[in-house]
């Protein structure tokens, strides 16, 4: 696991120098504590920092191959480097050393640009080919590690944070106000952009190929999920043989995740995924927070799966110095993430750190296997659009609009509101509604009428994007599609490598091998969601290996009682940085209406908290990296 950077310099400019690509690779010390390496030729820069996992005594970066002429930088792992390893050298090829990413420089030279097709992993890289005068920079399928790239035509920067690019001197950072909006409405910024203009996301699944004699750059897409095949058995023998399939390959995916020279243990929540992702893994140190508030706090559950699957677990319950724990995380945000769950993945993270360097989690099996209530939402629209629109609207909806939201994580009043939100909007909005916290008329009160001649894009496009792109698929599937698309790598996935990083901690995702991933989309809908049950082939699954009780238990998620300290202790800290002095002179939001947010949240009239969070969040950002 490390960070990666570097610079390529076309037509004959410099690339950089050595102090700054020292420099810039000192901004990713925490994703690679334990060495740094560098390549400075030819009009390309490439740096990494190693957090050493693999073959510690030779695997330092860069990697090269038997004559040099190929270079790679690399963040991630290779977990099928042992059988790549294994062909490349019947083929002749010769390695230095037993690291995992030095397979990627041998494939490149024999199979070219389709390298990666027979790679089985979590990665970014970025590989010089000195001989073709060209660099490939390219992400893992999924998206789970991160790749920024800036290109202003004499220079393409990378980096896997922004802030090594900013540290390059050859990006001027400002403000994409098309992303602002983003990333209130939906706590993050959808690929590719983000909140710097100059600045975007190489995409999951994707290669960019940077020639250093053209400014011609050329990016394209490696792999999608495959469409589902005509196949319409339903029977309970097919569906008996998928149940199986997945279970097999669950079983594979986590044992070929276990390679390392470095403890490695487990995040434990209690929830199916991360269950299921234990139980496979035999005797294996387990990790998992609570809070006091009984609403957030899941360890008896993970202390039963524990205690079912005989692995040591490791718990502790979290009293957290809240503005501390503000100050120390915003700095890993330079792609500002506003779910607040940050807090306890860092949490955890920082508690697993204390034993091991690698740990697995159960991340994605919401987004395969239908996990979410959202999408219990969805099909149960259509039964709501069944009661007459005098009903619905003279009576329901104006009925729930008064009730107050609840002080507890969830409960019946602060679903059925955001139900009712939600259903007004275009269909192929309704799943994603529930995690939108600005609407378009909320937008429009917002910002100011300088800021809004600024915005372009409709922050809504991308969801309504990938809806149509999915391609024939059953809604369920299509509701998965967009979700693994989106919300999966630029939310979940973005936030656990960014909090897991911090901490120096490797975490890698078996449920997200992609293997895994096309079978998941080869399955009946049926066996995702069956009325209000989600999960049910997988939960068929876990069931052989897990207490019943656990297994079927309501899905609680993994959050914070936000709502009640922007009330308490985040309430002066939430004053200052939206005070609106502080408003009126940046000249993007209207203070008056954020006043009257924060006022309703104080007053318990309304539940702000997502939105004032991710203003919170913002203001830092602005004045962390853009002042």
């Amino acid at each position: 696991m490390c960070g990666i950077t570097g610079v390529v310099a076309r037509a004959g400019n410099e690339a950089s120098d050595p102090t700054t690509l020292s420099r810039m690779c000192d901004t990713l010390v925490h994703r690679g504590p334990d060495s740094q390496g560098t390549f400075l030729e030819d009009g390309v820069a490439l740096g990494a920092r190693r957090l050493a996992i693999i073959d510690l005594a030779t695997g330092d970066q860069p990697l090269r191959n038997e004559d040099g002429s190929v270079v790679l930088v690399y963040n991630g792992e290779v977990y099928n480097h042992r059988a790549l390893r294994e062909g490349l050298v019947a083929r002749g090829h010769r390695f230095a050393s037993r690291s995992d990413g030095e397979v990627l420089v041998h494939l490149w030279e024999e199979q070219g640009g389709d390298f990666l097709e027979s790679v089985n992993g979590m990665f970014a890289l970025a590989l010089f080919d000195r001989r073709r005068r060209l660099v490939v920079l390219a992400r893992d399928r999924i998206g789970i590690k991160p790749l920024y790239v800036a290109d202003s035509g004499s220079h393409v920067v990378f980096g896997s944070e922004p802030k090594a690019i900013l540290a390059s001197g050859l990006v001027a950072p400002t403000l994409d106000y098309d992303a602002l909006r983003q990333f209130l409405t939906w706590e993050y910024v959808p690929a590719p952009a983000t909140l710097f203009r100059e600045i975007r996301k190489l995409e999951p699944g994707r290669i960019m190929e940077v020639p250093l004699d053209s400014t011609d750059t050329r990016t394209r897409s490696y792999w999608d999920v495959p469409l589902p095949g005509a196949s319409s058995d339903h029977s309970p023998a097919s569906d008996a043989r998928f149940v199986e399939a997945v279970a097999e390959k669950v079983g594979e995916a986590v044992r070929g995740q276990l390679g390392s020279d470095v403890p490695l243990g487990a995040f434990l929540s209690g929830g199916v995924d991360s269950s299921l992702v234990v139980a496979e893994m035999g005797t294996v140190s387990t990790f998992s927070i609570g809070f006091d508030d009984p609403s957030y706090n899941e360890l008896h559950w993970s202390r039963r799966v524990a205690e079912h699957l005989g692995v040591p677990h490791t718990t502790e319950v979290i009293e957290p110095r809240v503005v501390d724990l503000f100050d120390r995380l915003m700095p890993f945000l330079d792609d500002p993430i506003g779910d607040f769950s940050i807090f306890p993945t860092y949490l955890v993270s920082r508690l697993a750190r204390q034993d091991v360097t690698v740990v697995l989690s159960g991340d994605g099996g919401d987004e395969l296997f239908g996990g979410y209530e959202t999408y219990v939402a969805e099909l149960m629209a259509s039964r709501y659009g069944a009661i007459p629109g005098v009903l619905r609207q003279g009576l329901l909806e104006p009925a729930i609009e008064r009730l107050r939201p609840r002080p507890q994580k969830k409960g019946l009043v602060n679903k059925a509101r955001r139900f009712v939100e939600g259903y007004r909007l275009d269909p192929r909005l309704h799943h994603a509604r529930w995690r939108m916290f600005l609407d378009p008329g909320g937008a429009d009160a917002l910002f100011t009428p300088e800021a809004l001649r600024e915005m372009r894009v409709d922050p809504r496009r991308h969801v309504l994007d990938l809806f149509d792109g999915a391609g024939h698929r059953s809604l369920v599937d299509r509701m998965l599609y967009v979700d693994l698309k989106s919300y999966l790598p630029d939310n979940c996935l973005a936030k656990v490598d960014r909090m897991s990083m911090a901490c120096s901690l490797e975490t890698r995702v078996p449920l997200l091998d992609h293997e895994l991933v096309e079978l998941a989309f080869r399955m009946p809908a049926h066996l995702k969601l069956q009325g209000r049950r989600t999960k049910v082939g997988l939960k068929r699954v876990a069931e052989r290996r897990l207490p019943r009780e656990c297994v079927h238990r309501p899905k609680e998620g993994f959050s914070i009682p936000i709502k009640h300290w922007l009330a308490t202790s985040l309430q002066p800290l939430m004053i200052d940085l939206l005070s609106p002095a502080r408003l009126r002179a940046q000249g993007i939001f209207e203070a008056d209406v954020v006043e009257r947010l924060m006022r309703e949240h104080l007053e318990g009239h309304e539940n702000h908290s997502h939105l004032l969070w991710s203003l919170m969040v913002f203001q830092d950002w602005r004045d962390r990296w853009l002042s």
